[in-house]
Order: C-alpha cells, then sequence, then structure tokens
C-alpha cells in the first residue's frame, strides 16, 4: 500500500469554521455536492472571531444586511447586531446545512506541500494546542483563517506597567470572572473596540475613560435599519433582505468614493454629526478630529449615538494623550495628568496573520507571500488549488467571501466539465506595476503589511475595494481568457 493511499483524503479542505468557512462550506454543498468536505477548526468551537470576542458589548460595526450570507436573510430587528446574535445566526446556518459533521474541533493546519504530479496537498495537522501532528492529503486547499492571531491580541509594552496594582486585561482575552461594577476603568485605544467598550462598560463603572494617543472618525448610524422595519409589513423577509442588502451596499460604496474624492468635505460633515451630538462647548477638535482623512483607516460605528450619550450623561470621558508611564493606582500621562484605575483595559489592536500562518510548498520550493501577486483578491501567483478569503476593508467581509465563494464554485465546475485537476494563476514576469495589497493607514496593517502579498494596477491582479465591481469580475468574467491556467 502506498504512502498516498494510506492518508485520509478530502476534495475540498476548508480551514477555519467562522464566518467564512461556514459560508463556503455551504456553498459547496448547494452548488458542488460531488465534492467532499472537511472544516478544520484550530478552536474548539464554531463561529471564529464571534465565539472569540467575549468582551461586554461585543456587536459588529458592518451591518448584518451585508455581514450576513447573500443565501440567508437576516430576519432580527438589530441592524448592528450583538456577538451572540452574530454566532448564533452562523450557527443555525451551519444546522440548516448540515454543516457541523464536516467539522473537525482543535485542529490547526501547521504547513501544506503540493504536488503537482498528484494534484494533491499533503497537509500537516496540530491536534489540540501543540499536540500529536498527522498528515492528510486533499485536492483544494481553502483558507478561511481570517487575517489575525487569535491566540494572541497587539499588547504594546507600557513603562512601569508592573508597578499597577489593578487589573490589566487585554479586549481580546476577557476575563469571564472580571467584575468592573463601580470601579474606574481606562480603556487604552480608539478604534472600533474601545468605541464598542466604553458605553457598555459606562453603565456600570463609576468612570470609563477612553484613552487615545490620536482620534478615529465616529459615527452614529440607526440600531434599527427603517426601511427594512417599513418593508417587513408587506413582503417576504427574503425580499426584504435582497432590496436592503442592496441599498446597503450601494450607500457604503457612494460614501466611500465620495470620501477619497472629497475628503475635505466628508471630514466637515463627519465632524459636523460629532458636534450635533457633543454640543457646541465640547473639545471636538481635540478629541474627535484625526489627523488623516476618512477612510483612510476605518470608521468606527457607535449604534443610536450610545457612546455619545455615555458621554454627555459625564459616564464616560475621552482623554486624548500620551502616556509616559504606568504607576501604582493609574497611568501618568506626559501632559503631566494623572488617570486613577482600578482596571485598565487594553484596545490595543490585532496582530495580523495572513493564512492564519500555514507553511505552503508547491512542487518542494516555500512560497513567501510577499514575493507573490494576489489573483482576485484570492489566489496567489502561481500556487495551484489554493484560495484565501479576504474581505473588504471599506465594507462588510462577508460581500467578499460570498463573491469569493461563488468563483470557487465556478472553477470546481468547469474543472468537472473539462476534466482538470488543478488551476493555478500565472503571472508574466514584468507585465504588472506592483501596489500594496491593502490601502489603509491603521497601525496593524502598517505593523504586517511585509508579510502579505502584492497586488498590481493592471487586473486581474488588482484587489477591488468596490464589491459592485467584484461582482461583474467574479460572477461574468471568463475563466479561460484571463491569467488562469488549468491542467
Amino acid at each position: 500500500m502506498t504512502v498516498a493511499q494510506e492518508l485520509d483524503y478530502v476534495d475540498v479542505l476548508i480551514v477555519g469554521a467562522g464566518l467564512s468557512g461556514v459560508g463556503a462550506a455551504c456553498y459547496m454543498k448547494k452548488q458542488c455536492p460531488e465534492r467532499s468536505i472537511r472544516l478544520l477548526e484550530a478552536r474548539e468551537r464554531m463561529g471564529g472571531t464571534w465565539d472569540l470576542f467575549r468582551y461586554p458589548g461585543i456587536r459588529s460595526d458592518s451591518d448584518m444586511f451585508t455581514l450576513g450570507y447573500a443565501f440567508k436573510p437576516w430576519t432580527e430587528p438589530k441592524s448592528l447586531a450583538d456577538g451572540p446574535s452574530i454566532l448564533n445566526y452562523i450557527r443555525t446556518t451551519a444546522a440548516e446545512y448540515d454543516i457541523e459533521r464536516h467539522i473537525h474541533y482543535q485542529q490547526r493546519v501547521v504547513c501544506a506541500q503540493w504536488d503537482s504530479q498528484r494534484a494533491r496537498w499533503t497537509v500537516t495537522v496540530q491536534s489540540g494546542d501543540g499536540g500529536e501532528e498527522r498528515k492528510m492529503e486533499c485536492n483544494f486547499l481553502y483558507s478561511c483563517s481570517g487575517y489575525y492571531r487569535y491566540d494572541q491580541g497587539y499588547s504594546p509594552e507600557f513603562k512601569g506597567q508592573e508597578d499597577f496594582t489593578g487589573s490589566i486585561v487585554h479586549a481580546q482575552h476577557w476575563p469571564e470572572d472580571l467584575d468592573y461594577t463601580g470601579k474606574k476603568v481606562v480603556v487604552i485605544g480608539s478604534g472600533a473596540t474601545a468605541v464598542t467598550l466604553v458605553p457598555e462598560l459606562a453603565r456600570k463603572t463609576a468612570m470609563t475613560t477612553m484613552l487615545q494617543r490620536s482620534p478615529s472618525y465616529v459615527a452614529s448610524v440607526p440600531g434599527e435599519d427603517k426601511m427594512a422595519v417599513w418593508l417587513r409589513k408587506w413582503l417576504p423577509e427574503s425580499w426584504v433582505y435582497r432590496i436592503v442588502r442592496l441599498k446597503k451596499v450601494s450607500f457604503q460604496m457612494l460614501t466611500f468614493n465620495y470620501a477619497r474624492k472629497r475628503p475635505q468635505r466628508a471630514r466637515a460633515l463627519l465632524l459636523g454629526m460629532v458636534r450635533k451630538e457633543l454640543g457646541p462647548d465640547y473639545d471636538v477638535a481635540t478629541h474627535f478630529t484625526p489627523r488623516y482623512n476618512p477612510w483612510d483607516e476605518r470608521l468606527c460605528a457607535v449604534p443610536d449615538s450610545d457612546m455619545f450619550a455615555a458621554i454627555r450623561d459625564q459616564r464616560a470621558q475621552v482623554v486624548t494623550d500620551h502616556i509616559d508611564h504606568f504607576t501604582a493606582s493609574g497611568i501618568a500621562l506626559q501632559s503631566g495628568e494623572h488617570l486613577e484605575a482600578d482596571i485598565i483595559v487594553l484596545a490595543t489592536g490585532l496582530n495580523m496573520l495572513f493564512m492564519g500562518g500555514i507553511e505552503l510548498t508547491v512542487d518542494g520550493k516555500p512560497i513567501t507571500p510577499s514575493e507573490h501577486y494576489v489573483y482576485r483578491g484570492m489566489m496567489l501567483s502561481d500556487v495551484p488549488n489554493f484560495v484565501q478569503v479576504f474581505g473588504y476593508t471599506n465594507s462588510s467581509w462577508t460581500l467578499k467571501a460570498d463573491l469569493t465563494a461563488q468563483y470557487v464554485c465556478r472553477m470546481f465546475k468547469h474543472m468537472r466539465k473539462h476534466n482538470k485537476q488543478f488551476v493555478v494563476p500565472v503571472l508574466n514576469e514584468g507585465s504588472v506595476t506592483e501596489e500594496p495589497m491593502l490601502d489603509f493607514t491603521s497601525g496593524y496593517i502598517k505593523r504586517s503589511i511585509g508579510a502579505f502579498p502584492r497586488q498590481a494596477r493592471e487586473k486581474p491582479w488588482r484587489v477591488y475595494q468596490n464589491y459592485f465591481l467584484d461582482v461583474i469580475s467574479l460572477r461574468f468574467s471568463s475563466l479561460t481568457r484571463t491569467a488562469l491556467r488549468f491542467r
């Protein structure tokens, strides 16, 4: 018996059982049922981000009409949903499509080696936390592992941190037994996590302070979509979902393009909304006026003005300053001020990790992602039968994940019809102009962009941050008259 016969085999191996992985499996079940699938999840439960993050008030800053799957209408009243509701949505979808029996938990993919002669990946899988390793094989490797490290958030070192006598917690690893009732809490950070945490903590704390080096753009959005509420009186849920989804995507694209073309006008509009929320006496220039243009970093959305309400009611405050050092009772700032704290929360961001850290080898040659170009935002040049899901930075992640899954199914149908075993994007040397894959200035992207693949100005090597362009590109473009080579 050969080694190949001894190894466990599956046609499509999906890495990750979060929002993207469950969605990919559903599309495979619907459109390519002849292909066997398996999902490997490094953690002990499905849900990905929405099972990992447990901090108070955890919610999406993308509306569920676009964060939800195209085939599974979101029927709850909230447009910006809380984490448990999103997790339930993922689990319900997995149950409806009989996905969970295909999921193997606590299985981390360490590396994968492609053999063109056999048209197979040999995948090394580690059980548990540093446990036994085993090998299996697949024809197609489909990475839905997200873009950041699940086991480690970004935690900068602060001078005197060991002197602080209270509790220091990172938002990505929130302790279940942390009691913040009546306490003074300082949240370090100004991004989506901090903006979510502050109003929720302020419901119980003596005072919640958001300490930031520099501000982010923050905008209030309705918790419920009025059009959806009205349409539900007259139309089936599936119709309502499609109509509101189209409206939401159109609005996102319009506002993003407007901000890029007329940044000063967009800036004035956003800051005017903040002044309206906080009144003429509030120092908006210091605490809510970023140094960058709108959508150079992701916009922070707050549902129904909850953060602004907490500030108006003096249950929360924003301090813009630099940390000098931690003290026994709080944080000393470079301005000379001192913030008293019982608990310090690090909402300091993510550590990005491309492909979940999987090491790839193609015909004996190690693959360094930063040396390759990304094809249609999902495949790597010269890497066969491999897809990495990567969502939009200016819109909902799932919009691109859905389109990616549909494109993969198109490729599979073509391969079946023409009896092809593998597909690889091929780049002609010197034919493109290189650009960074992500045109964003966020700190977590700056720290890690060197490990990500390249994009080019020329299609199909250009990563569009535009859903409608991707719909045309991924649903209707030719499979054979592009850089793809079927073999």
